[in-house]
C-alpha cells in the first residue's frame, strides 16, 4: 500500500469526535478520505472552507488548500482568508495535520524551504503550528533512503518544539518531554528497521502494531 495512504489512514483514527481539524497540503489532505463514518470531525482548509469533505472524484470548482479538487459536507461554509486565519490564530483548531521536510526529536519542524529551489515561503504552517492545540506530522519516514526524522533539523525552522505526533509509512512516534517515543510500527517493518531508518534517538518501551494497518 502507498505510504501516503498508510499515514493518512492512521491519522484518521487519531482524530476525536467533535474535533476541528486543519489539513495541510500533500499527504494530510488524504485524511479526509479515511474518516470513520461514525466519527464527526469538522475539517478546516486554510483557503477558506469550514466543513471540507473527501477529495473529489472529478475536477470541479472547489479545491482544498493544496489546489486539489475536493468536496464540502452539508452545512459547510466558505469564509474569506482573513476570517480563516483569525480562526487559526484564535486557537479554535484542535488538531492540525501537516507535511514536513524534516522533524527532530525535540519536536521542531522544517517545512518551507528546499535548498537550491525557489519557494513561496512557509505559508500558513507558521500560524497553524502555534495556533492548533495538537500538531501531527504526516510524511514519508525517509527521502531517497535518508532519514527525515533527525536529532536536530538542518533546514530553517518553521516552528520550534511544537510537534506532538509524527506518523509515517513505517511508524508512529510521540514527542514527549524526555524525547521521541516509538509507539507503533507498521507490520511490514521490524523495530530494528525503523531504528535504522531514523537518525533521531528513539525511546522504546512498549511498541504495538500500527492501528488500522493493512498489509
Amino acid at each position: 500500500m502507498d505510504g501516503k495512504i498508510i499515514a493518512a489512514m492512521r491519522i484518521a483514527l487519531e482524530l476525536n469526535d467533535g474535533d476541528v481539524v486543519n489539513l495541510g497540503i500533500g499527504t494530510p489532505t488524504l485524511v479526509a478520505n479515511y474518516l470513520p463514518a461514525d466519527k464527526h470531525v469538522i475539517l478546516q482548509s486554510e483557503n477558506g472552507i469550514i466543513g471540507i469533505g473527501p477529495l473529489a472524484a472529478e475536477p470541479g470548482e472547489l479545491v482544498n488548500a493544496g489546489g486539489i479538487p475536493a468536496t464540502i459536507v452539508p452545512g459547510g461554509a466558505f469564509i474569506d482568508s482573513a476570517t480563516s486565519f483569525m480562526f487559526i490564530r484564535g486557537g479554535h483548531v484542535d488538531v492540525t495535520v501537516l507535511g514536513a521536510l524534516e522533524v527532530d526529536e525535540e519536536g521542531s519542524l522544517a517545512s518551507w524551504i528546499i535548498p537550491g529551489k525557489k519557494v513561496p515561503g512557509m505559508g500558513g504552517a507558521m500560524d497553524l503550528v502555534v495556533g492548533a492545540k495538537k500538531v501531527i506530522i504526516a510524511m514519508p519516514h525517509t527521502n531517497n533512503g535518508k532519514s527525515k526524522i533527525l536529532k536536530r533539523c538542518t533546514l530553517p525552522l518553521t516552528a520550534y518544539k511544537e510537534v506532538n505526533l509524527i506518523v509515517t509509512d513505517m511508524a508512529v512516534m510521540e514527542v514527549r518531554a524526555d524525547g521521541l517515543h516509538l509507539l507503533e510500527i507498521h507490520p511490514s517493518y521490524t523495530i530494528e528497521q525503523v531504528v535504522a531508518a531514523t537518525e533521531a534517538t528513539l525511546i522504546i518501551d512498549q511498541v504495538i502494531p500500527m492501528k488500522g494497518a493493512i498489509l
